[in-house]
C-alpha cells in the first residue's frame, strides 16, 4: 500500500519512522525538502519518493495529491503544519503529525468544521506527548468522572533530537495551562511539586506541553497542568533559569541555538532507544476532594513515537477515521496505549491495571 506519505520522512524521527514502516510491510511515500536525503532513504528502502516544498502551494498539493494520508514529521510544527493541513482540507486527505506544541493544537482544532465539511481527519499529536499522557488522561477521567482538575507530570526525556531541542526552544520563555478551559500564560517554570515516579519523590516543574491543550478536548475537564521531572541538583538554579528563559523568545538568540542544535544534536542512540522507559504520573481532583492517581511505563519516548504513530497510521488505513479534529485519547479510547508493547499502567501507588 503507497498511498500514504511520510513528509519529513528524512529528519531523526521521521527516519525511525519510514525504517519502522518499512520492516512492519508497509510502504510509504517519503517526502521533504532535502532532495539528497530523501533520494538516498527512498533508495535504501525501496519505497517511492516525492521533494516538495511546504512554501510552494502547487507541488505541495501536487505531493499530496492521490493519497490517502500524510503522517506530517517536520518540525517545529508551529512554521510547518498550516500549509500542509490546507492541502489536506483541500485534497480529501486525513492528516496525521507529531507535534507538542499547544498552539499547533487549537490552530488545528479551530479547523473542526472545515475538516468535517471535507470528510477529513485532523489528529495532530500521534507521538510521545500526547498519545500516552493523552491516553492516560481519558482513563483517569473515566476512573473519576466529574473530574475538574487534571496534572501530568513526565519522566522521560534524556537525549534528544534537533528537531525536537528547536521544537522545544518555540516553546521556551512562557508558560501555559488551563483554568476554567481556558489557555492561560504564565511564567515559565512557575510551579515546582514532587511526583514519584516509582523511585520515590522527584521534583518537577511545570511546563507548557501539548497536553494543556489536547486533555481538554479528551476529557472536557477545566484545569490543567503539566510538569517534568529536574535532577534535584537544579532546584537551586531555578531562579536564575527562569529569569534568563524570556531570552529565548529573541530571534537573534533563538537563530544563534538553532544553528547549535544542528550542528551538535543528533538524537539517542539505538541502545538508548531500545532499554530507555518513559513515566507519566497522572491525578485528577473532582470538587469533593476526591482524588484518583495512575502511573503509565512505557518504551523510550522516540521508540513509543515511532510504535504509537505506526499504530494509528494502521488504523486509519483500516479505515477506523472520523471527519473533523480529534485527539488520539478522544477518538480511540483511553485503552490505545495499553496496544503498544513494553506499556504498563498503574492504578494509585502499586496496582497493575493493564500490561
Amino acid at each position: 500500500m503507497e498511498d500514504w506519505m511520510i513528509y519529513g520522512a528524512n529528519g531523526y524521527t521521521g527516519q525511525l519512522i519510514a525504517r519502522a514502516a518499512v520492516q512492519a510491510g508497509l510502504r510509504p511515500r517519503l517526502a521533504g525538502r532535502n532532495a539528497a536525503q530523501i533520494t538516498a532513504l527512498a533508495n535504501e528502502l525501496n519505497v517511492p519518493f516525492t521533494v516538495c516544498r511546504l512554501d510552494d502551494e502547487a507541488e505541495l498539493h501536487q505531493a499530496v495529491q492521490g493519497m490517502r494520508l500524510v503522517l506530517h514529521c517536520a518540525g517545529p510544527f508551529q512554521e510547518t503544519s498550516a500549509p500542509m493541513v490546507r492541502a489536506c482540507l483541500r485534497l480529501g486527505v486525513h492528516y496525521l503529525d507529531i507535534t507538542g506544541e499547544i498552539a499547533v493544537f487549537e490552530a488545528i482544532a479551530q479547523q473542526d468544521s472545515a475538516a468535517r465539511q471535507a470528510g477529513v481527519m485532523l489528529m495532530p499529536g500521534v507521538g510521545f506527548d500526547v498519545v500516552p499522557s493523552d491516553c492516560l488522561s481519558a482513563y483517569l477521567a473515566r476512573r473519576l468522572p466529574g473530574a475538574t482538575e487534571l496534572t501530568l507530570a513526565f519522566r522521560a526525556l534524556g537525549s534528544i533530537s534537533r528537531g525536537t531541542a528547536i521544537t522545544m526552544l518555540t516553546m521556551a520563555g512562557q508558560g501555559c495551562e488551563r483554568r476554567h478551559g481556558r489557555l492561560i500564560l504564565t511564567p515559565p517554570l512557575r510551579d515546582v511539586r514532587t511526583f514519584d515516579f516509582g523511585y520515590g519523590p522527584q521534583p518537577c516543574v511545570s511546563i507548557p506541553w501539548g497536553d494543556v491543550a489536547t486533555a481538554y478536548y479528551t476529557t472536557g475537564i477545566p484545569n490543567i497542568k503539566v510538569f517534568v521531572a529536574i535532577p534535584r541538583r537544579m532546584l537551586p538554579w531555578l531562579g536564575i533559569v527562569r529569569t534568563l528563559l524570556p531570552i529565548l523568545r529573541l530571534r537573534p538568540v533563538r537563530h544563534v541555538l538553532r544553528a547549535w542544535f544542528r550542528r551538535t544534536l543528533e538524537g539517542p542512540d539505538e541502545t538508548t532507544r531500545r532499554t530507555g522507559k518513559s513515566i507519566i504520573v497522572g491525578e485528577v481532583r473532582d470538587e469533593r476532594g476526591q482524588r484518583v492517581m495512575s502511573r503509565l511505563v512505557g518504551p523510550e519516548g522516540y521508540a513509543l513515537t515511532v510504535a504509537t504513530a505506526l499504530l494509528i497510521v494502521q488504523r486509519v488505513l483500516n479505515g477506523e477515521v472520523a471527519a473533523g479534529f480529534h485527539t488520539p485519547g478522544g477518538l480511540y479510547g483511553p485503552d490505545l496505549i495499553c496496544e503498544v508493547p513494553g506499556v504498563a499502567r498503574y492504578d494509585g501507588e502499586n496496582n497493575l491495571e493493564c500490561i
